[in-house]
């Protein structure tokens, strides 16, 4: 049994969830305070509403089914911990003359590239907000998948280089430094 998998998912107060049949699987519904979101399972797992809980079930002990027990009941979890709590990524922009700016929900980097580049969010329910430096970029939503690739796109436009540090990294990320060439003394 999957050790995350048996742990029932605990409904809060103001989420409402709906668990639907298909002949693919089951769509879950969750609905919340920020948001409304939507999953189709596979119909190797089974979802059953008890009061407060949702238990998460699996058809058979086959390596597949095993494995698809516990991620769905942690993707579950993290529609539910989504539309009332929302997740959130940190990045910073590190450079001389780095700097990221809004122009309404497009985010514009410029960093040392010939051009800025303009990154536009997913859908409505994802946002970017940039503080006062234009060197902190926060990006917030509801579905904890598109935060993390929105997050991960951005980061992508100027890695972090080891040399001086230059480029997008995640404020909890550390960047092994590297010593540079030293010149050859005669």
């Amino acid at each position: 049994m999957s050790r995350i998998g048996k742990n029932p998912v605990n409904i809060p107060d103001k989420v409402e969830v709906t668990i639907s049949e298909t002949s693919n699987g089951q769509i879950v519904k969750v609905k919340g305070p920020k948001g409304e979101l939507e999953a189709t399972f596979r119909k190797e797992i089974k979802f059953i509403k008890q009061d407060k809980n949702i238990a998460v079930t699996r058809e058979s002990d086959e390596k597949l089914v095993r494995s698809l027990h516990g991620l769905s009941r942690t993707l579950l979890h993290n529609m539910i911990l989504g539309v009332t709590e929302g997740f959130k990524k940190e990045l910073d922009v590190i450079g001389v003359g780095y700097k990221a700016q809004l122009q309404g929900t497009k985010l514009i980097l410029q960093t040392g590239y010939s051009h800025p580049v303009e990154v536009e969010p997913p859908n409505k329910d994802t946002k970017i907000e940039i503080d006062k430096t234009q060197t902190h970029i926060t990006i917030v939503g509801i579905n904890k998948q598109t935060v993390g690739d929105l997050a991960a796109y951005i980061r992508a436009v100027r890695l972090p280089e080891p040399y001086k540090g230059k480029g997008i990294k995640y404020t909890s990320e550390r960047i092994r430094r590297k010593v540079g060439k030293s010149a050859a003394k005669k």
